[in-house]
């Protein structure tokens, strides 16, 4: 069996050797692993650096958008070039570690479950550390709003709809028109597949949320309404 990891990338050039480094070290028993990276037409150093990084990691696939797409771009990008059974979304910025994927293709690999999502939502924000600034509440409880609304609408109880971590089979991506550019995109896969008729299991995950001063991109207000429109539109067309 083989694991693709997609990486889409956008100006990531303070953590993207670092994210390369970390996933190349993942280990899975009983599995072969890919590592696809989309630069999304990065205009800092991100490029000089992954074109470094192809000499260090010769198997290493690079693929480079001309212009900027977004991240649900360049993710569908990455999954028409991937050659895995399975695929997985790696953020470069590093709030995943990539050490949980392994504990997240385990339940795959036992065939126990083909969709196998990372949950971040087990628990709350600590009130001592960055993440639990206001705004970082308002992204945490937007997400659980989503969630909960996606569990309602589709018959299925989620925790962490937005979750980056999605292993899920290529045969999906294969036989479903995904149409999200942006953000958008993971509300977009979550409807799809359950509409498909895969059940997802959840597998709890701590990350290490990065702050809006260290370039998160992420805007609450306009992606969580992007996010429940779409919810609702796939919930009644295809």
């Amino acid at each position: 069996m083989k694991l693709s990891i997609i990486i889409p990338v956008f100006n990531e050039e303070k953590t993207v050797v670092q994210v390369i480094k970390q996933v190349s070290q993942v280990k899975i028993t009983g599995a072969k692993i890919e590592v696809i990276i989309i630069n999304d037409a990065s205009t800092d150093k991100t490029a000089k650096k992954l074109q470094d990084s192809k000499g260090i990691y010769p198997n290493l696939k690079v693929i480079t958008h001309a212009i900027n797409m977004g991240k649900g771009a360049a993710v569908r990008t990455g999954f028409e070039k991937a050659t895995g059974e399975y695929l997985v979304i790696q953020d470069a910025d590093l709030e995943y570690d990539p050490i949980f994927i392994p504990q997240l293709f385990e339940p795959i690999l036992a065939k126990e479950a083909e969709v196998v999502y990372g949950t971040r939502l087990k628990r709350l924000p600590h009130p001592q550390k960055e993440e639990s600034t206001p705004r970082f509440f308002l992204h945490f409880f937007g997400n659980r709003f989503l969630s909960l609304i996606t569990s309602i609408l589709y018959g299925q109880w989620i925790t962490d709809m937005e979750t980056c971590y999605k292993i899920f089979p290529k045969a999906f991506v294969e036989k479903t028109t995904l149409l999200g550019s942006g953000f958008n995109f993971e509300p977009e896969i979550t409807a799809k597949l359950i509409k498909s008729g895969y059940r997802i299991k959840e597998v709890p995950i701590t990350t290490k949320p990065r702050g809006y001063k260290e370039g998160k991109k992420l805007q609450t207000f306009p992606e969580g309404f992007k996010a429940l429109w779409t919810l609702i539109k796939f919930r009644f067309v295809d």
